[in-house]
C-alpha cells in the first residue's frame, strides 16, 4: 500500500494524507481499496480523522488512466469498480468519529465527493471544487447522495449539469465548505476545529453522528419523538454523561480532554 500516509498523534488525531502528488492524488481502484481498508482498520485510539492531500491538490478526481482502462472492461467489471467507489464514500460518510477535510487546490469529481462525506470542511483560498463528470460524458452517480445532502437538490441541478468550477468563497456560500482561510492560516484553523472536537465526549459524538443520519428527512411524529426520548434517557445514565456532569459541577476538564 503506497497511496496513503497515516499518522496518529498523542491526542488521538489521525491524519490520512492522500499521497499521490505526481498524479494530483487522483482516484483509481488501488486508491479506493487502500482508502477503504485504512478507514476500516484505524485503531481504536483515533478520536478525530483529518483528510488532506500531498502536493498542489487535495484530489483531482478520477485517474485518467483508470478511466481510459474502463472502456475495455465489461459492464460487470465497471459495476464492481463503481460499487467499490460507493463503498469507500459510505465508509467515510459513516465513520464513527468526527472527520475534517483539509482542502487546498483542486478537489474535483470524486475529490468533491470525499469532501461531501466529511463532517467539517476547511478550505484555503486556492481550493476549487466541481462536479466535472458531465464534461467527461459521465455522471456523478456514486457521489450524488452525499453531494445533494451537502448542497441540496436545487444547487446540485446547476453544478451537476454545468460542471462549473466552484471557488472557495462560492463553496462557502453554498455550505459545501464550513471555513475559508488563507493558506498561511490553514494549520491554525484546522487546529481550532480539532480543539473544539476534543472538548466533546467521543461516544456522544459518535452517537450524535448517528442521530443526524437517522433523523434527517424523517417526519416528526409520535414514534420518532418517543425513540429520541429513549435515546436521550439511555445516554444520560452512561459513564460519559456522568463524567461530563461531574466535570461541569467541579469546574474541571472532563477526562476525555
Amino acid at each position: 500500500m503506497a497511496y496513503l500516509k497515516t499518522e496518529t498523534d498523542d491526542r488521538g488525531v489521525t491524519t490520512v494524507t492522500l499521497n499521490r502528488p505526481e498524479q494530483h492524488n487522483a482516484i483509481d481502484r488501488a486508491f479506493i481499496d487502500e482508502f477503504t481498508a485504512t478507514l476500516e482498520h484505524l485503531n481504536s485510539n483515533t478520536r478525530i480523522l483529518v483528510i488532506n492531500g500531498a502536493g498542489k491538490n487535495f484530489c483531482a478526481g478520477a485517474d485518467i488512466n483508470w478511466m481510459k482502462a474502463s472502456a475495455k472492461l465489461s459492464n460487470e467489471q465497471n459495476t464492481d469498480d463503481a460499487r467499490a467507489l460507493s463503498n469507500m464514500l459510505e465508509t467515510l460518510n459513516t465513520f464513527p468519529r468526527p472527520t475534517i477535510a483539509r482542502v487546498h487546490g483542486a478537489a474535483l469529481g470524486g475529490g468533491t465527493g470525499l469532501v461531501c462525506c466529511c463532517d467539517i470542511v476547511v478550505a484555503d483560498e486556492t481550493a476549487q471544487f466541481g462536479f466535472s463528470e458531465v464534461r467527461l460524458g459521465i455522471l456523478p452517480a456514486t457521489i450524488s447522495p452525499y453531494a445533494i445532502q451537502a448542497i441540496g437538490p436545487r444547487v446540485a441541478r446547476r453544478y451537476f449539469l454545468t460542471g462549473e468550477r466552484i471557488d472557495a468563497v462560492e463553496a462557502y456560500r453554498l455550505r459545501l465548505v464550513h471555513d475559508v482561510c488563507s493558506t498561511d492560516n490553514m494549520d491554525r484553523r484546522v487546529d481550532e476545529k480539532i480543539q473544539a472536537l476534543l472538548s466533546g465526549a467521543p461516544g456522544a459524538q459518535g452517537a450524535t453522528k448517528q442521530l443526524i443520519a437517522d433523523v434527517t428527512g424523517k417526519h416528526v411524529d409520535d414514534a420518532l419523538r418517543q425513540e429520541l426520548s429513549e435515546r436521550l434517557a439511555g445516554i444520560r445514565t452512561g459513564e460519559e454523561a456522568q463524567e461530563g456532569l461531574a466535570a461541569f459541577l467541579q469546574k474541571r476538564p472532563a477526562n476525555w480532554t
